[in-house]
């Protein structure tokens, strides 16, 4: 099942960092970057996170689940969808852990 348009921007308007949040439709799903560093997916129209360490130890109570078949497990955000706050903390300790993106090749 595809995830919603409706979906994805309710995500990044709770999120509240729209100068920095986009987002690319992949295969029906949706993958959320924060300038340029993949931190989230929406598959299913569920929050997938990436995970840290860090965003371990802040969400306390981690439900991981994988975001599709054969994917790796990720911090699946559902209670707290709705507590801004509490996402855009999560999502700004999760993306200061994150690598930087690798610089795309020249063709």
């Amino acid at each position: 099942m595809a995830s919603d348009q409706k979906f994805v921007d309710f995500i990044i308007d709770q999120i509240d960092y729209s100068e920095q949040v986009s987002y690319k439709k992949m295969f029906g799903e949706y993958g959320l970057y924060f300038d340029g560093k993949l931190f989230a997916l929406v598959c299913d129209n569920k929050l997938f996170i990436k995970p840290t360490l860090s965003g371990k130890a802040y969400i306390k109570d981690v439900v991981e689940a994988p975001p599709y078949p054969g994917a790796k497990n990720q911090f699946l955000i559902e209670a707290q969808l709705e507590d801004r706050d509490w996402l855009k903390k999560l999502v700004s300790i999760t993306v200061a852990e994150l690598p930087e993106p690798k610089p795309k090749k020249k063709k």
